[in-house]
């Protein structure tokens, strides 16, 4: 019970971080969303490995961590522009089917994906395509966002792949690593393309909670994933782009059509039957 309500936690807090940087992204830029974020995230993990003590990682660990914060970099550039040009609740649902990167690349390693995640990916697939087109007086079109949200989902999934090689050496270092790789890239970004008059108090308020709140999902999963079998874990934790789809029709009263809708349940419950193979 411990490990489900981890995951339950993690995929509730995930859901509200995404939500909240998608809004000062609506306010700012997507890069001064992701400086914020990872700069206060970065200030929760090195506390955490400094009270800890543990080990420096390996030489291997330390390279794939860097590997997974630049994964990082342009998957949440991607995906904070996504949510602020988009519907958010189709965003979010279509970036979080970069969990068909991880197995992608555990087969080219040898692994061998049953059936069920098999089923998992065709779902994904024709969730995202069914979710991706809106009506417009000319026709059906590609939603605004929709690129965007691939290719978050592209790079989320690397990251994964990054972590999972870096995470023997210390889930917290590998974390601390990434956000130390990932905070001058985007701190150098938000600095360039930053509009005139940036972000209130509250705002880098705002900011500061969704690093916080990432952070602190990660490490829920991460407890989670110790305490409880994976497979249950890890679709509970993936159900995180539902949040964003309550919040966008209670908060900015997003609307989409049924085709979309359908798309958006199919696309996740592909990614519960990855997650769960």
């Amino acid at each position: 019970m411990t490990a489900v309500l981890l995951a339950l936690a993690a995929s509730l807090t995930w859901g509200f971080a995404d939500f909240g940087a998608g809004l000062v992204a609506r306010r700012t830029t997507a890069y001064v969303a992701g400086a914020g974020a990872q700069i206060s995230g970065l200030l929760l993990v090195a506390g955490i490995v400094a009270a800890t003590g543990d080990a420096f990682p390996s030489a291997r660990e330390v390279l794939w961590s860097v590997f997974a914060g630049l994964a990082a970099v342009v998957g949440l550039s991607a995906f904070y522009q996504a949510l602020a040009v988009g519907t958010m609740g189709i965003v979010g649902p279509i970036s979080a089917t970069g969990a068909i990167v991880p197995l992608v690349f555990g087969l080219a390693q040898g692994d061998h994906p049953d059936a069920v995640q098999g089923v998992g990916i065709a779902l994904a697939i024709v969730g995202v395509i069914a979710a991706s087109f809106e009506h417009a007086p000319e026709g059906r079109r590609l939603g605004r966002g929709v690129g965007l949200a691939c290719l978050a989902a592209l790079a989320f999934g690397s990251s994964l792949v990054g972590l999972s090689r870096a995470a023997p050496g210390g889930v917290a270092w590998a974390i601390l690593l990434m956000r130390v790789t990932a905070v001058p890239l985007v701190g150098a970004l938000a600095l360039l393309v930053t509009p005139r008059g940036g972000l209130s108090r509250w705002g880098w308020l705002g900011l500061a909670a969704v690093g916080i709140g990432d952070a602190g999902a990660t490490l829920l999963y991460g407890a989670a994933s110790t305490r409880g079998l994976l497979a249950i874990v890890s679709v509970l934790a993936s159900l995180y782009p539902i949040v964003i789809v309550v919040l966008g029709r209670i908060v900015l009263s997003e609307r989409v059509t049924q085709t979309q809708l359908t798309g958006v349940a199919v696309a996740l419950a592909g990614v519960a039957l990855i997650s769960a193979g």
